[in-house]
């Protein structure tokens, strides 16, 4: 236990350096699983900021903000809207693992009960490269339903082309 205590001090001196904090652990099962949920979220910040330098986007999100304050699960798609990169996040939300998704159109998540409006709106915004804010209902990988809020917005390089597009998507109650 007393080795315990040591690693709880390194762990806060390394992390209050950060704008992760980091605070005394009480359960090793607790911080087992805060520490393997942050270290898929770091993971996944990395490769999105990857990502991003090498399409070479014009700007980037604050992908910190986006997936560690907001758990936003992150979906990035090329112009022609396959996914080509989905945070470890998503499984919590729908089911699927990232690896499940990629090449696929994000319209595998759409069901019976979609509203066909709403998809109409999302089409006329993606093919105009705008920005659009929704909330569809979803289908899970179990084929249960769940209300999905979704940001999205078009993504350029340096150069103005149009080289992504990428999704915070969030499961609303």
């Amino acid at each position: 236990m007393e080795k315990m205590r040591f690693y709880d001090e390194a762990a806060h001196n390394f992390y209050g350096q950060m704008e992760i904090k980091g605070y005394p652990l009480n359960s090793m099962d607790f911080f087992a699983q805060f520490f393997d949920a942050l270290s898929k979220n770091l993971g996944d910040i990395q490769g999105l900021s990857q990502l991003a330098s090498n399409a070479k986007w014009h700007l980037s999100a604050n992908f910190n903000d986006e997936i560690l304050k907001e758990n936003h699960v992150v979906v990035v798609t090329d112009p022609q809207l396959n996914i080509v990169y989905a945070t470890q996040n998503m499984v919590e939300m729908n089911g699927y693992q990232p690896f499940e998704v990629l090449g696929k159109k994000p319209k595998m998540f759409q069901g019976e009960a979609t509203c066909r409006d709403t998809t109409k709106q999302v089409s006329t915004a993606i093919k105009k490269q705008e920005s659009f804010e929704v909330t569809l209902t979803n289908y899970r990988k179990d084929g249960s339903r769940y209300e999905c809020h979704i940001k999205s917005s078009p993504v350029f390089d340096r150069a103005g082309k149009l080289v992504n597009f990428i999704a915070f998507e969030k499961e609303v109650a």
